[in-house]
């Protein structure tokens, strides 16, 4: 936790950054905890006060940029230069101390005041040893367990999800496939959701409108792997339309990536091929095999568009039960809801049964595929409540 004081007059301010979350807790003249700025900091100390409160904004921003970025950020360090910029450091630190690292290739997190391995020796690297951050895809599966042992023994809870990070490995239908992937085609977003997700992952995106006009995939720029990833989407429903003019929904295609300099394909508003401006043949500048993407890269990018679908899409809401207007999307609806669970549900899952069996309730709950089953009492009768079930979506 990285903390901070400021006298305020006879009133203080503890500013106090834990994980991602930044808090500020004032005491008056007597020591009392109060909810907000005694009435005389706010008279005659406003100048100063504005500027705490503009602090405070400031590193909740720069911590939420240096856990969205860290893992794309293709960077490792002198173990020195590290350490004073991540673990020693005053606000960084405070997430740094939470997560994994590699160093000179040997996993390693700090506990009780040490930088140590997954066994708990403690050790103190060469200035020169080599850093970088750790991500499952890149471990063997019994490392990746016994890092989440070690987490879990030490009672550590990370800034963001790590250890237990949802890793998508290249899958045989995309081996098959070779130049795009067909994993998230064929669902109904909510487009308004997903243009708000998109850009709080990096992603650039145009709304669709009921207009006239070409548009580019959803694009997530990679510089320092060279690469550009597109999500291949289209307007649905014709007559879904808001008063503005753009769709309430769209539908997902493929995904692809493709050199960073590459020229960009569109397509028309109401759907079709993407191709160049002025071209004929749908997109002749061939995307890249997936096999030369970066497992990193390629698990990092279908996280996002596992997000996108499992936030925005019209299958995680139960008001969709009926399919929407007119019933059209009932099947896909029923599809999706019943379906194979998500990366994302499957991880949930894991963890539930690994936690499970230390909580109170344990006797009362069952984990049945892709169901979590509570029993319990309600009035006289035994029930089984299946509402929980929503969770592994």
């Amino acid at each position: 936790m990285g903390r901070r004081v400021e006298r305020f007059g006879e009133a203080t301010a503890e500013l106090t950054v834990s994980g991602r979350t930044v808090t500020i807790v004032w005491r008056n003249a007597a020591g009392r905890v109060v909810k907000a700025p005694p009435a005389d900091v706010r008279r005659d100390h406003g100048v100063a006060l504005g500027e705490l409160k503009a602090d405070a904004k400031d590193i909740a921003k720069m911590l939420a940029a240096q856990s969205d970025r860290l893992f794309l950020a293709r960077r490792s360090w002198r173990f020195d230069r590290w350490r004073a910029q991540f673990l020693d450091h005053p606000l960084v630190g405070t997430l740094a101390r939470r997560l994994l690292w590699t160093v000179d290739g040997r996993t390693c997190g700090y506990a009780d005041g040490a930088l140590r391995t997954l066994d708990d020796t403690a050790i103190e690297p060469a200035a020169g040893a080599a850093v970088g951050l750790w991500h499952p895809i890149e471990m063997p599966h019994d490392e990746v367990f016994a890092a989440r042992d070690w987490l879990e023994r030490h009672l550590i809870t990370q800034p963001f999800r790590q250890a237990h990070r949802e890793v998508r490995p290249l899958t045989a239908a995309e081996e098959r496939t070779g130049t795009y992937s067909n994993r998230y085609t064929a669902h109904v977003l909510r487009q308004h959701l997903f243009h708000a997700l998109a850009a709080t992952r990096g992603w650039t995106n145009k709304l669709r409108l009921s207009v006239d006009d070409e548009y580019p995939p959803a694009i997530r720029s990679l510089p320092e792997w060279g690469l550009r990833a597109e999500f291949l989407i289209g307007a649905v429903g014709d007559n879904e339309i808001t008063d503005s003019g753009s769709h309430l929904h769209i539908a997902t295609d493929q995904v692809r990536f493709h050199r960073i300099d590459a020229p960009v394909a569109t397509a028309h508003a109401s759907g079709g091929p993407y191709r160049r401006p002025g071209r004929h043949a749908e997109d002749d500048v061939a995307p890249l095999p997936l096999e030369t993407i970066p497992p990193l890269v390629f698990s990092e990018v279908m996280r996002d568009i596992d997000l996108f679908v499992g936030v925005a899409g019209i299958g995680n809401d139960p008001t969709w039960a009926d399919g929407g207007p007119d019933g059209r999307y009932r099947d896909y609806w029923s599809s999706y809801s019943f379906g194979e669970l998500t990366d994302s549900a499957v991880a949930r899952r894991d963890v539930l049964a690994r936690l499970l069996p230390r909580l109170a309730i344990a006797p009362q709950c069952e984990l049945d595929g892709r169901f979590l089953r509570v029993t319990g009492l309600a009035r006289d009768d035994l029930i089984t409540d299946p509402t929980i079930t929503s969770q592994f979506r």
